[in-house]
């Protein structure tokens, strides 16, 4: 191997609620490294979580993380010619990422007015284990379902 592995970058955990999953998600709906809004942008999202579901922010945050994070998933694997889609479990970084990933997107694409309540409607949609980023995680998980047959392939 000719380079060394890349150095794991740890971020300090969020000041308002002292989590470090919130503090990864600013930075990962941070947009032209504008954390400032991309802060905003949660804590106002928060603030209609809790309006609308009368529980604690952060508890549905980190519920919404749990259902929508896969555990398995399908990954291209060239044997002798022909593509196999091999299922393999995530690595538990890679998970959080996978949710992340498809919260801010499903987010995005909903119509509500502002960033703020188009994120706290799918937040509190993926709590409740419904929406488009618990969609998303099901239909990965059937789609590694479908190719059990494949799993001996693994490397």
């Amino acid at each position: 191997m000719r380079k060394r592995r890349a150095e794991k970058k740890y971020i300090k955990p969020d000041s308002k609620f002292n989590d470090l999953n919130v503090a990864k998600f600013i930075n990962f709906i941070m947009y032209q490294g504008k954390k400032n809004a991309a802060r905003d942008i949660l804590y106002g999202s928060f603030e209609i979580i809790e309006e609308r579901t009368k529980k604690p922010a952060i508890e549905v945050f980190n519920k919404a993380l749990n259902n929508v994070q896969p555990y398995v998933e399908v990954r291209s694997r060239r044997v002798g010619g022909a593509t196999y889609q091999v299922p393999m479990e995530v690595r538990p970084e890679r998970r959080i990422a996978l949710a992340f990933r498809w919260i801010k997107n499903y987010s995005r694409a909903r119509n509500e007015k502002s960033m703020a309540a188009k994120l706290a409607a799918e937040l509190i949609a993926a709590s409740n284990g419904e929406g488009s980023s618990v969609k998303k995680k099901d239909d990965t998980h059937k789609m590694a379902e479908a190719n059990k047959a494949f799993a001996h392939f693994k490397w």
